[in-house]
Parts: structure tokens; C-alpha cells; sequence
């Protein structure tokens, strides 16, 4: 789950991690008097969409003036940010983040997420701060340096002070240095974060450090041990059909292709992708109906899946282990009566009375294609989707 700039840089104030002030806004009289309340000569505006790139695409605002104040909120809030990690449509901005500017003398790079090579909480960082971190890894790797945090020791300052001296800092930075990694790591153990990223850190004339970004990500399947931080969560950023599938307990991702696709499993249905695209074809997406499937779950999937105007043919395949294939074939019987597909539906069942579920299927008023193997199944809806 992630959140908005203003709310993780208040989980950054909580950890003892420094960051400039400023106030959340939602409407352009609110920015105003944000502004007026924090003071000075001059304000950032930030659109709050979950992306990166936003200064690229001209979400955030310098502003010499109260008027510009409430121009650049009033232009942002409400409407579009389209970034390179958004993709064509991009995100609506339900807000802005009226900031004060920082003096600002370098722009580094930190964050900390969990390697899965070394399963320990790792931080990232670099001098190259302000830009993508993937161009810098592409173009200059020696210009970033990892380090682990061993889960049993956890955090020690030298870790910090390692990473500090290989950014540049200076004696006075690196002290402040070795704090703003401590309240990070506490942060990320004790928040159940997944991802936390400063981009960029900056240092001050003062010598000082100041988050001026804030991106924090946290764990889905720990939500249940912070019921505050899970009403954070903002829909409106994230993919509509993702969001519906989270309320029906099903695994969906958006995809780019016009092949959808219904599986039970998880590793199946990457596989299933996987032989789609040998024979040719393009997902449309990633769904996991998961092994206590039922008729009524079966019928959700496939509203989900026809909901995507790019899907030209759906591939079915079940595997039945726990579920029972005559229980998935009513659900697709069901589906295609309730959701009025229009678009060829290929099913290949296997397992637990697959045979009996294979039967219901023909016998039923829909012309359904059946297949004999994964390979069949997938040559089939390829050729399905070129019409």
C-alpha cells in the first residue's frame, strides 16, 4: 500500500527524520492560506499522486507569490498527472503539498527495501540524487552502494557512517547521517514498510540534511497490525479493476495485451502467461482466483476481465486440487450468463472432477472452446484473439 508525500513525511517527522515545512491542501483557497501560515517570500506546490517524475511533468510549482499560490493549486487540483511511471492517463491529484524551499546545496539519493537475495532490510544510496536511480544504476553503478542491515544485529552506526563518507558528507552530515538511517530502519521494522525512498536528499547551507521527497510503501499482508496507516490507503490511485478484485479477495493485475486470463494459483498463472506469450500472444492481465474459488468468485473474474476494453479472448485454466473443476464450470456458466460475454472464452480443466466439470460446459448454451492441454489451451486463444 502506498501514501501521499504529506502523510509519509509525517511518518518521517515521527522517526526523527528531517523535512521541511509544510501543510496538505485541497483546494486552492486552502493553499493559500497554507502558504500564508507557513511564511516567507516563496512556496512549492506538489501534486500528491502516487509517482515519481512529478517535477518532469510539471506537478510541482515554484511560486514568488500568494496569486501563484492559488493559481498552481487551483491548475493541479483536480486534474491529470500523466508521468513515465503512470502510462498514458496518469493519476487524478486529489491535493497539494505547499512546502517551503529548501537552500539547497547537493541532491543525494537513500532508501531502504527488503533484497530478497539476502532477505535483510537494504539501504540504496548514491550522489547522484534528483534523477531516476534506474538511469544512474544503467549509466554509473559505481555510483551507488548498498548495504544490509543483519536482522539479528539489526543497526549499527557504522553502517550509516559507510554510506555517508561515500556520499560526500562532512563530519557534522554524517552525524546527522547516522540518525536519519536509524529512525528509517525503525520506521521500516516497526510500520511494516516495504520501501522507503528519499529522492532527493538534500544537503543545506547550513550543513544541515533535509528529506525534501518522501515515497513509503508499506506491507498489503501486515495492514492488520496498523489500522490507521490502512485508512491512509487512497483509491483513487490506484487501477479501478485492482482495486475491486482487493474487495472480492482476488489477485488481479492490469496488463498491456488482449489475452485474458483466469487461473487458479499463483505460479500457474504466471506460467500460463508465459505459454500465451510463447505462442505469440499478449496478457491482458494477471488473475489468481486462488484455490477456494467458488461459482460466485468465478463470476467476479470475469467481470473484471471483460471490463478491459483490449480483451479480445479469455483463457480459463483450472487445475483443480482443492477447488472442484464442476464447481468452476457453474461459475463460467453463470459468468457468461450474467456478464453476457462476447468475446471467445477458451477452457482447459484438470484435476478433481474435471471431467464432470468438462461435461457442464459442453452441455450448457454457450459456445464455449474446449482444450485438451496447457498448449492446446493457449494455441487456441491466440488464434482466438487474431480472429
Amino acid at each position: 500500500m502506498n501514501v501521499h508525500e504529506y502523510q509519509a513525511k509525517a511518518f518521517f517527522e515521527r522517526y526523527g527524520v528531517p523535512v521541511g515545512a509544510g501543510r496538505v491542501a485541497r483546494s486552492a483557497e486552502e493553499a493559500v492560506s497554507a502558504a500564508q501560515a507557513l511564511g516567507g517570500e516563496r512556496f512549492v506546490v506538489k501534486a500528491q499522486v502516487h509517482t515519481g517524475g512529478r517535477g518532469k511533468a510539471g506537478g510541482v510549482k515554484i511560486c514568488d507569490t500568494l496569486d501563484q499560490v492559488h493559481e498552481a493549486a487551483d491548475a493541479l487540483i483536480g486534474a491529470t498527472l500523466e508521468t513515465k511511471q503512470t502510462g498514458p492517463g496518469g493519476l487524478p491529484i486529489p491535493a497539494v503539498y505547499v512546502e517551503t524551499p529548501a537552500d539547497v546545496v547537493d541532491e543525494l539519493y537513500l532508501s531502504a527495501l527488503v533484497d530478497r537475495g539476502s532477505r535483510r532490510v537494504t539501504f540504496i544510496a548514491s550522489p547522484e540524487g534528483g534523477v531516476d536511480i534506474e538511469d544512474v544504476a544503467a549509466n554509473t553503478p559505481e555510483r551507488i552502494r548498498q548495504v544490509s542491515i543483519p536482522p539479528a544485529a539489526g543497526f549499527w552506526p557504522h553502517q550509516a557512517r559507510e554510506l555517508g563518507f561515500f556520499l560526500g558528507l562532512n563530519k557534522t552530515q554524517v552525524s546527522e547521517f547516522v540518525k536519519i538511517m536509524k529512525g528509517l530502519y525503525e520506521l521500516f521494522i516497526t510500520e511494516d514498510a516495504s520501501l522507503i525512498e528519499i529522492n532527493p536528499l538534500v544537503t543545506t547551507g547550513d550543513d544541515s540534511l533535509l528529506a525534501l521527497d518522501a515515497k513509503l510503501n508499506f506491507d498489503d499482508n501486515a495492514m492488520f497490525r496498523h489500522a490507521e496507516t490502512a485508512e491512509m490507503r487512497d483509491i483513487t490511485q490506484e487501477d479501478a479493476r485492482e482495486a475491486e478484485a482487493a474487495e472480492h479477495d482476488l489477485a488481479y493485475i492490469t496488463l498491456d495485451g488482449n489475452i485474458g486470463c483466469m487461473v487458479n494459483g499463483a505460479g500457474l498463472a504466471m506460467g500460463t502467461m508465459d505459454l500465451v506469450k510463447l505462442h505469440g500472444g499478449e496478457p491482458a492481465n494477471f488473475l489468481d482466483v486462488g484455490g477456494a474459488a467458488t461459482a460466485e468468485r468465478v463470476t467476479e473474474a470475469f467481470k473484471l476481465i471483460t471490463a478491459g476494453a483490449n480483451v479480445k479472448a479469455i483463457l480459463v485454466n483450472i487445475f483443480g486440487g482443492i477447488v472442484r473443476c464442476d464447481l468452476i464450470a457453474d461459475g463460467i456458466i453463470q459468468a457468461a450468463g450474467d456478464v453476457g460475454i462476447t468475446v471467445p472464452v477458451v477452457v482447459r480443466l484438470e484435476g478433481t472432477n474435471a471431467e464432470a466439470g468438462r461435461k457442464k460446459l459442453a452441455d450448457s448454451d454457450f459456445e464455449l472452446i474446449a482444450a485438451d492441454n496447457l498448449t492446446d489451451a493457449a494455441e487456441k486463444v491466440v488464434a482466438a484473439a487474431r480472429g
